[in-house]
C-alpha cells in the first residue's frame, strides 16, 4: 500500500478562488465538491461553498482545500491547515490512526464516511490537525 501526505488548506468562503489561483501558478487540474454538490448544506448562504477541493498536477505539486462552514470556528492564519494521509487500504490507515491518536483530541471518529471508506480526523499533542482517510474514487 501507499500513503501520501497532502497539504489540505482551509479557508472560509474563498477556497475556490484560491484553488484557481493555485491552479493558474502550478498548473494542474483543479477538482471541487460544494457543500450542495455532496448534499451536505448546512446554511444555504453556504451552499456553493467548496467541502472539498483540490490541484493536482502531473509535475507532483497537490493541495487540498475547503471552506470551514460558519458553524465552526475559524480564524483567517490560525488554524490555516491540516494534513491530509491518504491510502487505500484500510487496516493501514487505521492502524496509523491508533499509533497518530494516542495523546491526541479526536475530532471525529476514524469511521465510515458518505464520501469515503474510512474517515477520520485528530489534533495531536503538537497542535497539528490530521486528517486520515481510505481514498474513494469520486463519482460526482
Amino acid at each position: 500500500m501507499s500513503v501520501t501526505t497532502t497539504t489540505h488548506l482551509n479557508f472560509r468562503g474563498t477556497a475556490r478562488e484560491a484553488l484557481d489561483f493555485y491552479q493558474s501558478v502550478f498548473g494542474g487540474r483543479t477538482v471541487a465538491v460544494t457543500y450542495r454538490d455532496a448534499g451536505a448544506v448546512g446554511d444555504e448562504r453556504e451552499a456553493d461553498w467548496v467541502m472539498w477541493g483540490e490541484v493536482a498536477g502531473d509535475n507532483g505539486f497537490h493541495v487540498m482545500a475547503y471552506d470551514v462552514p460558519g458553524q465552526l470556528p475559524w480564524e483567517q492564519g490560525e488554524n490555516p491547515f491540516f494534513v491530509s494521509v491518504r491510502g487505500d487500504d484500510a487496516e493501514e490507515i487505521g492502524a496509523l490512526w491508533h499509533r497518530l491518536a494516542e495523546a491526541s483530541t479526536v475530532v471525529r471518529p476514524l469511521e465510515p464516511a458518505a464520501w469515503a471508506p474510512l474517515y477520520g480526523m485528530l489534533t495531536d499533542r503538537f497542535g497539528v490537525t490530521w486528517v486520515l482517510d481510505v481514498a474513494a474514487p469520486y463519482s460526482g
